[in-house]
């Protein structure tokens, strides 16, 4: 089913053509802001005109002579300097509303792409030895909802999973392990990532303290790269033991990420060698200060200078900047990728770019390849600080979850008593961990935002109650149906044409249309506030819609259109909330 908006396009597209000879011309076809001037409107019609040094408003008219849209529109109206005002007809809403409910590939019939791609994504990244915390909630949740988008839309969507499994930071804790807990080497399931995490600051204290340990940590992380069966079967346990932590917690986010997505630091460990010496071979990669670095054009220091991008330290150890290098090009070669993308905080954004840079320098991505680094602001407190405890930590994602669930709990038992326990416990997951990824989709994911459990678990405005609350709702009609015997599916299946009559079934009809229009914006700018914020604003048109169009009580001549609107607006909130976000529904609240 083809969208709406590019169907005027096309037919405005092809007059501008037929009036100036400029081919393939973008009219620049939007939803109108203000429905008094209709339901579209066509803005480009003035850049054309000083291109062809004619006045915008006569060049509109005659492109509106040429236009063939009697099958969408009304006539199309010229208002202001040249702008074009298209005002959809009901018979025309009808047969799209019919084809979304028709849509046997439950995409709910917006268009897929035409020039699918392989896309790798770059997401989550939580390090071993560590529990996840706040840090980790924004790249996850935004990167599972970009892949679940891309894959909506025909990608081939290949999920990434970096995480820190390498390293000094590993020759410490084993050093230590073995120095402390040496049974940990023939025992290593006697050490828990609660230990781990306590181990590893007693490790750190010592480093640098100790001379003899810190050579002792050094020579572990040689034995780690020479894969010595000891210290590789410390270093595995460590690794297992944190995915027992951290796999529970993609579990609750519903954050699609396994095992089989993981590529982490020691996947990369023995490319890195050769990374340096291509780029050195190549004349890329000098010394510099006994370092070896990159230092790609455009990038320069406060002082001027030509900024490096090291690749190598003095001492020899590799850095994040060379373990990136390499996975773009084991991205490039191995996974055969047309874009990468890679979901990290703002303050990477440097980094990326210069990554970029030496990476295009280098050849090993081809010239159409696509580096993209998807950006996001940080989590904040209500005090307007970064998010800790009150003991100055990073918030552990466990527990913020917990929280949440905690909190929504409450909430279901203050307004709704007489359920079941197990109902309770049920609809307090969907609702406290939705509410906590909500919140983050519905900011501009540039920005910095408050964490807030009061507004992200009220039930007005927009947020995930809200949203599922307005989802049970509309589902709720069903049940009502039922219990007044009526057979919503006969309804349905001698629906021909819709009878749309009132302004506020009108309304929601035209809206429900625009739904694959926001799913491709969200996948063009990796933003799911446009997601977000086209499913508010559904239930807000619903909720003036059943307040003022009876359903089940509705004339046989109304009621069979309403009772399609009602299926619509569940599956476009089911599905977006659902599917593309990752944030469960439940039937009642």
């Amino acid at each position: 089913m083809k969208q709406t908006v590019e169907i005027l396009r096309q037919r405005i597209s092809n007059a501008i053509t037929e009036v100036t000879g400029i081919e393939n011309c973008d009219p620049i076809v939007r939803l109108s802001t203000n429905p008094d001037f209709g339901d579209y409107q066509a803005n480009g019609v003035m850049a054309i005109a000083k291109k062809t040094k004619t006045n915008p408003r006569k060049l509109a008219e005659e492109i509106i002579a040429k236009l063939s849209i009697e099958d969408i529109c009304s006539p199309a109206e010229v208002a202001g300097p040249g702008f074009i005002n298209l005002r959809l007809k009901p018979e025309f809403i009808s047969k799209q509303l019919m084809a979304m409910e028709k849509d046997l590939g439950g995409t709910l019939g917006f268009e897929k792409t035409k020039k699918p791609q392989t896309i790798v994504v770059d997401f989550s990244g939580p390090n071993i030895a560590k529990q996840m915390h706040v840090g980790h909630l924004r790249s996850t949740i935004i990167g599972d909802s970009i892949c679940r988008i891309l894959e909506s839309i025909g990608h081939k969507v290949i999920k990434q999973n970096h995480i820190g499994d390498w390293g000094t930071q590993f020759g410490m804790l084993i050093a230590y392990l073995k120095q402390d807990n040496p049974e940990v080497i023939d025992n290593p399931d006697s050490v828990h990532l609660s230990d781990l995490e306590q181990f590893y600051k007693n490790a750190k204290a010592r480093c640098d303290e100790d001379a003899d340990f810190a050579e002792a940590a050094r020579k572990e992380v040689i034995k780690l790269h020479n894969k010595d069966a000891d210290t590789m079967r410390v270093w595995q346990h460590i690794v297992d033991e944190s995915r027992l932590h951290y796999q529970p917690t993609y579990d609750r986010l519903k954050a699609d990420l396994h095992q089989e997505n993981e590529r982490g630091e020691s996947f990369y460990a023995d490319k890195l060698e050769s990374i340096v010496e291509d780029l050195r071979k190549m004349g890329l990669a000098k010394e510099s200060d006994g370092a070896i670095c990159v230092f790609p054009d455009g990038f320069k220091n406060k002082e001027g200078n030509p900024l490096p991008l090291i690749i190598r330290k003095s001492d020899g150890a590799f850095l994040y900047a060379t373990t990136d290098l390499a996975a773009i090009r084991y991205r490039a070669d191995e996974l055969k990728a047309d874009k990468i993308i890679y979901v990290t905080d703002a303050r990477q954004n440097l980094h990326f770019e210069m990554v970029f840079a030496v990476a295009r320098m280098a050849g090993w991505v081809k010239e159409d390849t696509e580096l993209c680094h998807v950006t996001f602001g940080s989590v904040l407190g209500e005090d307007g600080k970064p998010f800790k405890t009150r003991s100055g930590e990073n918030v552990k994602l466990k527990d913020l979850l917990d929280g949440a669930v905690t909190r929504a709990l409450s909430v279901v038992e203050e307004k709704n008593p007489e359920l079941d326990a197990e109902t309770k416990s049920n609809i307090a997951k969907a609702v406290g961990i939705g509410a906590v990824k909500y919140a983050d989709y519905s900011n501009n994911r540039t920005s910095d935002y408050i964490f807030s459990f009061d507004k992200m678990l009220a039930m007005e405005g927009n947020t995930a109650p809200y949203m599922q609350y307005a989802y049970a709702r509309v589902k709720s009609i069903s049940r009502k149906a039922k219990a007044n015997n009526i057979n919503i599916e006969n309804e349905l299946a001698g629906l021909k044409d819709l009878n749309l009559v009132e302004p506020a079934e009108i309304d929601l009809a035209k809206y429900i249309m625009s739904y694959g229009e926001i799913i491709n914006s969200a996948a063009v700018d990796y933003r799911m506030n446009y997601l977000t914020a086209f499913l508010y604003e559904l239930a807000q048109k619903f909720s003036s819609f059943y307040t003022n169009c009876p359903v089940l009580k509705a004339s046989d001549k109304s009621r069979a259109t309403r009772l399609l609107l009602c299926r619509l607006t569940a599956k476009c909130i089911g599905q977006g909330l659902s599917n593309l976000l990752g944030i469960d529904v439940v039937e009642q609240m």
